[in-house]
Order: C-alpha cells, then sequence, then structure tokens
C-alpha cells in the first residue's frame, strides 16, 4: 500500500483493541496512537489531583496536562507520558479503569484529546484505537474497524492481562467493571460509542491475534 491512510479502531473495552492495533501499525509500518491511554492518564491526573468530585475543576485545570508517547527500545511500544513522567503502568489500574468513564464523557476533556489525536494523524500513515475514532475523530478514514467481544471473554483477557502484570484482582470486579463501561460509554451525551456506518464489524470472541491478523490482511488486500 502506497498512499499512506488512516485506519481506525472502535469498539468496546478490553476487546484487544489495543494489541490489534499495534499489530496492525507493526505490519504496515504506521503509527500507533491509543487514544484510551490518553483518557486514562487525563484520570489519573484528575485522581492524584483530587479533581473527581468536580467537572468544574478538572475544566479549569486541563491546560495543565500535556500528554505524549514516546518509543520505548525495551518493550518496541510507544509509552505514555503525562506531564513528562511515564505512567503506562499506572494508567492500566483498577483505580483508573473505574474512573476512566466518567472523565472521557466531560466536553472539555474530549474537545482537547480529540483536537490533539487529530493533530497526532496530520501527515496520515496512522493506526488510531478508541471508542469514537471512525465516528468523531476521523470520520474520514480510509478503513474503519468496529471490535466487539463477549463480556465474560473481555473479562478473562483483562484478568490475565492484570495478573501478569503482577496486580491483585478479582475476575468478578473486572467483569462488573466491564459492564457498567459498556454502559456509560454507549449512554454518554458526549461522543457516545457506536458503530460507524461504513465501519466493518469485527467479533473476535473466538479468534486468536494470528487468526485476527490474517483476517485484517484479507481485508487490505481488497482496498
Amino acid at each position: 500500500m502506497e498512499k499512506k491512510i488512516i485506519i481506525a479502531v472502535d469498539g468496546y473495552s478490553s476487546c484487544g483493541k489495543s494489541t490489534f492495533a499495534k499489530a496492525i501499525a507493526k505490519e504496515l509500518g504506521y503509527v500507533f496512537i491509543d487514544t484510551g491511554a490518553m483518557y486514562r492518564a487525563v484520570t489519573l491526573w484528575a485522581i492524584r489531583n483530587n479533581y473527581m468530585e468536580s467537572e468544574e475543576l478538572i475544566s479549569q485545570n486541563l491546560d495543565g496536562v500535556e500528554i505524549s508517547f514516546k518509543y520505548n527500545p525495551t518493550t518496541e511500544k510507544s509509552d505514555i507520558y503525562l506531564n513528562g513522567e511515564n505512567v503506562e503502568s499506572e494508567i492500566r489500574g483498577m483505580e483508573v479503569s473505574n474512573n476512566v468513564s466518567l472523565i472521557s464523557k466531560i466536553r472539555t476533556v474530549r474537545i482537547k484529546l480529540v483536537a490533539l489525536q487529530q493533530q497526532m494523524g496530520k501527515e496520515r500513515g496512522i493506526v488510531m484505537d478508541g471508542r469514537d475514532i471512525g465516528t468523531v475523530v476521523f470520520p474520514d478514514a480510509e478503513i474503519k474497524l468496529f471490535m466487539t467481544a463477549s463480556v465474560d471473554v473481555r473479562a478473562q483477557r483483562r484478568y490475565k492481562e492484570l495478573i501478569e502484570k503482577g496486580m491483585s484482582v478479582s475476575l468478578d470486579e473486572i467483569r462488573k467493571n466491564i459492564i457498567e463501561r459498556d454502559y456509560k460509554d454507549e449512554h454518554r451525551e458526549e461522543s457516545p460509542l457506536r458503530k460507524a456506518s461504513d465501519a466493518i464489524l469485527l467479533d473476535n470472541s473466538n479468534m486468536t491475534p494470528e487468526e485476527q491478523m490474517k483476517w485484517f490482511k484479507e481485508l487490505i488486500e481488497k482496498n
């Protein structure tokens, strides 16, 4: 593929969007941008500053939030930085997971991060994953994917990921968190989660990463 394009990977939480999007970016030599990590970083900032009870304080102080991605040669992935600090591990904990939906529904937060995401994609040649990439951030993306999987499958995947990172979590707590996030994402006023009319649905409940990549390669050959 000679002409660089934008690939939007939308869908529900814990569907493996980031893992799949990273694999696509690596396959094509594109830049990967994890927008979910950006909302998690703002959530961490709000928790640290005791702003969680006040949307007004969050909005008033948003100018003090700087988010960037830097390549980590050890992991061969991009880590997210909050005001110059690597917070890649900290944003994945349950406290952030339990509060990120509250932050992501705030209009001023979405305006700031969408503008930043659009700036990052100006040169195209990117794979961006999140909840509203194909509908809000890049409605003109050449390829739009919408990922889903059963709640139980997603809970098991998230549980395994966190246990492998040495975190103490319960499967029931994760399952409950996923159900709550789905509801909040679908019903928020600002950019609710929905499949774009021209997006291609991928239910990966019973697919391995290798099978997903085979599916994508077949798709990209048709475009």
